[in-house]
């Protein structure tokens, strides 16, 4: 999928068409995979075929948010380098790097996202010769039927899903490293305790503003908004037009503009904070002028933070704040 332009100022427009950006992004791949050889530069280190290197081992993630997982698993046992580090960087329009190459090529673990979100990782994988085991959340989630064609792959926004990676990770690396076994299996299942009271924060927010509804500029946090049970009613033609980088047409950004001015209006519009366009800006205008709160959730981790609950607690924080002053 293509983005419109984004909070950093780069656009679908500017970039390479998507096809020249994905032979470059292969060829980027083949010359880090030549190159590197015995070479110990770049984001992994150590070449032991196992993953591990100064008695840890390498996890390579596609995001920050699924490396932050794997961190909270692994340990000081685990080094973790997530691709995509920072919220400038589209995963949607990425293109491989050498040291990405590198990266892959000496992991212990790769972990993914997976229904099409992160196909450079994919990508980053079949173009080398890593035999390291791959974790992909989408598959993992089993929230994606077989053939079904929309799916919303933002399935690190399921706390369930998230679980479930974070088990897995476990198992695999438990596998790798088996004198860890233990730490991190007791780790997963700390990890998956704080989830746990997400999930009872996320359906409190539900149990104190019962049939409260929301709009939302993309369906990145669909599933944290069915966990707290509040009902996204965005035409589902606008949030599909954003999220492919489109202008919705006309008659379908005014029906989304008249959620404000309804009565009742919504309670809160939950805006991705990473695509921001003309005509987001316009929606969240438009909400602001009728006093409906504005709840700015991302795909990945702010700046300087590195753990997964804190983040994910702080959205369903704001979320819950922005419906009390309705």
């Amino acid at each position: 999928m293509s983005r419109s332009p984004r909070a950093d100022g780069r656009s679908a427009a500017a970039a390479l068409p998507r096809a020249a950006g994905l032979v470059a992004g292969l060829a980027a791949v083949t010359v880090g995979l030549t190159a590197c050889g015995s070479s110990d530069t770049g984001s992994g280190s150590g070449s032991d075929p196992s993953g591990e290197a100064d008695g840890r081992v390498q996890v390579v993630a596609s995001t920050d948010v699924w490396g932050s997982v794997a961190r909270a698993v692994g340990g000081d046992r685990v080094e973790v380098t997530s691709v995509i580090d920072g919220p400038n960087k589209d995963p949607h329009e990425y293109e491989t790097t050498p040291t990405d190459a590198t990266a892959v090529s000496k992991a212990g673990l790769v972990l993914l996202n997976g229904g099409g979100y992160d196909d450079f990782m994919t990508k980053l994988v079949s173009a080398s010769d890593s035999t390291a085991p791959v974790i992909d959340a989408v598959q993992v989630s089993g929230l994606q039927k077989p053939g079904e064609q929309e799916f919303n792959e933002h399935v690190w926004y399921s706390l369930p899903t998230v679980a479930k990676v974070a088990q897995n990770i476990a198992s695999q690396l438990g596998k790798t490293d088996p004198a860890g076994a233990a730490e991190y299996t007791a780790n997963a299942q700390r990890f998956g305790s704080g989830l746990a009271g997400l999930t009872q924060k996320a359906a409190a927010v539900g149990s104190t503003h019962p049939g409260a509804k929301v709009a939302v500029t993309e369906p990145v946090p669909g599933y944290l908004l069915e966990s707290a049970k509040l009902e996204n009613v965005t035409p589902e033609a606008f949030s599909e037009a954003i999220e492919e980088g489109n202008d919705p047409p006309a008659a379908v950004l005014a029906q989304t503009l008249d959620l404000f001015t309804a009565q009742p209006p919504v309670s809160a519009l939950v805006l991705n904070g990473q695509t921001r366009t003309p005509t987001t800006d316009q929606v969240e205008q438009a909400a602001t002028t009728a006093g409906v709160p504005v709840v700015e959730v991302t795909e990945t981790l702010p700046a300087g933070e590195g753990d997964y609950t804190t983040w994910m607690g702080a959205q369903i924080d704001a979320l819950a704040g922005a419906l009390d002053k309705r």
